[in-house]
């Protein structure tokens, strides 16, 4: 089986405690690069040998790399820098946490790999599986910050601006396939906002139209993979933000999920479904044929621990929307945007790995 694979992870974990203490320390100048890399590589290698040992046919590096989910991109491209998103996340108790985003102050240029160096050493260590590499989509870099995602000088004309941005996205894939990596996860966070009335109506004040919106990421993620080279599978992570247990919007996908699925040239959709946030399974009957949905059952943002009963019973009901062959299961998300991590420990990490991986076994007898 090509992937997507029965049982999927998103691709962050959480940092173990000497990788949280090496990015402090490297931050302050207390341990040289060389002594840095040496920790992220022991980190890795342990990483790889949990998701092998779990029974995972996919692994990833756990983004052990980068600071957060999408930083290794700004850092690898020129004339990216960080600013105040105008969006914030927020939980159920009313607590809001602040981020920074894209900004585009300069012509793009990718001088050099962004996730190449990764996709390396993963598939230096792993003896079993498949690497994965993960990317943020290119809405991620125009999106959080209405009108002002970049610097008019540089880009007068916005087309020019997602002309560049595509350019590197394929640029990259190219380069991936050149070392031999064949999947390429995409994290998408707009779209998978735009399904909350309340993200579209934020977005209207702020002067956007939604559904052009959505047309125009669409459109930037067909441009970023139109060359992929052949062979190489390329799944889209529908995320409603995960930053220390919090998230950004709440909506399900009915709004969006006919123009996506069936307008996103990519291979497999990841759905956060841990929650009644993210809405019913009946948008998947939208799904077309040779498209898989990869159901993000299992939540990252809480230690408690879900049934493998109650799980199975909602993979049945998405496939009463969705043929079950074409269906697989997840966390929602990944355990760790950023070098904080979410609320949980690496026991309860594993154990949802291992009940996804459990899962998987009991409903389709393979992983």
């Amino acid at each position: 089986m090509n992937p997507p694979f029965r049982a999927e992870h998103i691709g962050s974990l959480l940092r173990p405690r000497m990788l949280k203490d090496a990015f402090r320390a490297i931050g302050q100048q207390q341990i040289s690069q060389a002594q840095f890399e040496d920790t992220l590589n022991i980190c890795i290698r342990d990483a790889v040998k949990l998701q092998e040992g779990l029974g995972f046919r996919v692994v990833t590096d756990g983004e052990f790399r980068r600071g957060s989910w999408f930083n290794a991109f700004l850092n690898a491209v020129e004339g990216l820098e960080e600013r105040p998103s105008l969006f914030d996340f927020h939980d159920s108790e009313g607590g809001t946490a602040a981020f920074a985003t894209a900004y585009c102050a300069a012509p793009l240029q990718r001088t050099h790999g962004i996730t190449t160096d990764e996709f390396q050493f993963v598939k230096s260590v792993t003896k079993t599986a498949t690497p994965k590499v993960t990317m943020p989509a290119p809405s991620v870099m125009h999106f959080f910050r209405p009108g002002e995602a970049m610097d008019r000088t540089a880009y007068p004309d916005e087309e020019m601006y997602w002309r560049d941005l595509t350019r590197i996205y394929r640029e990259e894939l190219k380069a991936l396939g050149a070392l031999g990596c064949t999947y390429v996860q995409i994290d998408e966070v707009p779209c998978a906002m735009l399904g909350s009335e309340t993200v579209r109506a934020k977005t209207k004040a702020a002067g956007w139209n939604p559904d052009a919106l959505v047309t125009r990421y669409i459109a930037a993620i067909n441009a970023a993979v139109a060359d992929r080279p052949a062979g190489m599978t390329i799944g889209l992570h529908m995320c409603q933000g995960n930053y220390k247990g919090r998230w950004m919007s709440e909506g399900g996908y009915s709004w969006i999920a006919e123009r996506l699925f069936n307008g996103a040239n990519v291979d497999a959709f990841f759905l956060e479904y841990d929650s009644p946030r993210a809405g019913s399974f009946e948008p998947l009957r939208h799904m077309p044929a040779g498209k898989m949905a990869v159901l993000g059952l299992v939540s990252t943002k809480t230690p408690q621990m879900e049934s493998k009963d109650l799980v199975k019973r909602r993979i049945d009901e998405a496939g009463r929307h969705c043929s079950p062959d074409r269906l697989a299961i997840s966390p929602q998300c990944g355990f760790a945007s950023s070098v904080a991590g979410n609320p949980i420990s690496e026991d309860d990490q594993k154990r949802k790995l291992a009940l996804v991986v459990e899962t998987a076994r009991d409903v389709w007898g393979s992983t």
